[in-house]
């Protein structure tokens, strides 16, 4: 995909800044030590920017995937930001490395900083959730009834995931959905190779993984990586 972004192909490079955005805001979060608000915070405008210029100077031949690539690409960009305005102090090293020497200890520093940092995840997974809820309302569905209508076998969850991905990439599709909050049967016949009795058996739980996909939810997108691929 990033082949086909850096030849021209502006519809995979727009679905790759579109989907990788959570890994966006997870990157310049782990750089920054605080949540990213994706609407508000410059830094993910800067961050955006870099995941964009990562796609077209990528090469695979020096060996690094492209993620590595680009999260490295993305902590200089945030880096030389909050340098350039100052907003902190000190700013966190590429590689994680603290200076002994302004530490009594570091080691409880470190064990200091990963509670905080899984404290504060698991904040923000809630957070998450209960946005999630929320949206769910809208489109007449609820937590409660997913885990009774989901798949219960992972071929089907995953062609189930498939389905919503291919939803969520069509554009027409995409806003159709969105402003009808049902889903497009007949158009996304044509588009998966399941049938119309396993499309409609599984409405709802597409419907559910397409709000994830189509929503700025960093941590529950996470679950989907790989699925549906």
């Amino acid at each position: 995909m990033v082949l086909l972004a850096q030849n021209g192909d502006k519809d995979t490079q727009d679905y790759l800044i579109r989907n990788y955005q959570p890994f966006i805001a997870k990157t310049i979060s782990e750089v920054c030590k605080r949540y990213i608000d994706q609407t508000r915070d410059e830094e993910f405008s800067i961050g955006l920017t870099a995941f964009n210029e990562a796609i077209f100077s990528f090469n695979s031949e020096k060996g690094s995937s492209f993620l590595s690539f680009a999260k490295l690409v993305i902590k200089r960009k945030i880096i030389d930001y909050i340098r350039a305005n100052k907003k902190i102090p000190q700013v966190v090293s590429l590689d994680e490395n603290y200076d002994n020497e302004q530490m009594e200890n570091p080691a409880e520093i470190t064990v200091s900083k990963e509670k905080y940092m899984e404290k504060r995840h698991r904040m923000e997974l809630r957070e998450e959730i209960l946005a999630y809820k929320e949206k769910l309302k809208e489109y007449k569905l609820s937590l409660d009834e997913l885990t009774v209508i989901s798949p219960k076998h992972r071929d089907a969850r995953d062609s189930a995931v498939k389905a919503a991905r291919i939803l969520y990439m069509d554009t027409e599709m995409r806003n159709s959905v969105v402003r009808k909050k049902k889903l497009p049967i007949k158009e996304l016949l044509k588009k998966v190779e399941v049938s119309k009795k396993t499309l409609e058996r599984n409405r709802k739980y597409i419907l559910a993984i397409f709000i994830v996909l189509n929503e700025n939810y960093m941590y529950l997108k996470e679950y989907l990586k790989g699925v549906g691929q």
